[in-house]
């Protein structure tokens, strides 16, 4: 992937002094983007956009269509190169130097809307696969999971509630326990940040109460950054909210804060809001 004219030669970038002063107190900010602004053809999808997420925060982000929000997400992961700006995930590793496996081998994971698992292997099988391992052929034809693996492998089925399945095709399950499968898949890799995109789309009520318990559930252990429609959801597992509009984030708060926000008000046209 190649990087922009503007990035080839730039020396890497650490935080600025104001991020550097909250580096320094509390958990830390684990992912950070400052100052990032991406263009298509003249169209700013993200516009001088600044978000920073602490380790082990459960951060909300929402906006009308075209806000930005997928953009901020194809950049956090290098599918997508800004034309200025930065991303470090932790005070390290400079997103904008590094490759989408490079990223993702980091510890960012990213689930998109809809699923993607292996239909034709079971759910143990689909966990067993994506299992953070010694990825050679060779080491691959012959490895058998340690017992070490074997119990995460358990926890994470208990975790994602699907161990009464474990032996299921993965093709017969529910629309939701897909969902829950590949955030399994995604957390069998060990990984410190998940991106998570309209998770609950699709899904029964009761799925989407299970699903709002699992996001919960992993807080604290990991950092989770959800995109979501769902204000109902959004609600039900809001710690800190993030709405973007144009590009860039126009509020920032809990749940009601930006609920009673006339500038957020104004953008969803008091609908979404609701």
């Amino acid at each position: 992937m190649r990087l922009p004219g503007w990035l080839q030669n730039r020396a890497p970038v650490g935080p600025s002094a104001d991020l550097a002063h909250r580096l320094e107190t509390g958990r830390g900010v684990v992912l950070y983007m400052e100052s990032v602004s991406v263009s298509f053809d003249g169209f700013k999808a993200l516009n001088d956009l600044s978000v920073y997420v602490d380790e082990g925060e459960l951060r909300c982000i929402i906006g009308p269509n075209g806000a930005g929000k997928s953009t901020m997400m194809d950049v956090i992961t290098g599918k997508t190169r800004p034309d200025t700006g930065s991303v470090w995930f932790g005070q390290t590793l400079d997103c904008l130097r590094r490759e989408p496996w490079e990223i993702a081998a980091a510890g960012i994971g990213r689930k998109f809307q809809k699923p993607t698992v292996f239909e034709q292997l079971s759910v143990f099988e689909n966990l067993e696969v994506a299992m953070q391992a010694d990825k050679r052929v060779r080491a691959s034809l012959f490895a058998q999971p340690t017992a070490a693996q074997h119990r995460q492998l358990d926890e994470i089925l208990h975790l994602i509630g699907l161990t009464p399945e474990r032996g299921r095709l993965a093709g017969l399950l529910s629309h939701g326990q897909k969902q829950w499968l590949e955030i399994g898949m995604l957390l069998m890799q060990n990984p410190r940040v998940l991106l998570v995109d309209e998770p609950v789309a699709g899904m029964t009520p009761g799925e989407v109460e299970r699903t709002a318990e699992l996001l919960n559930a992993l807080a604290g252990k990991h950092s989770v950054i959800v995109v979501e429609h769902d204000m109902a959801f959004v609600r039900a597992i809001a710690r800190k909210v993030t709405v973007l509009h144009q590009g860039s984030v126009l509020a920032e708060g809990s749940m009601d804060q930006v609920q009673a926000d006339p500038r957020v008000q104004e953008v969803y046209l008091g609908e979404a809001m609701a």
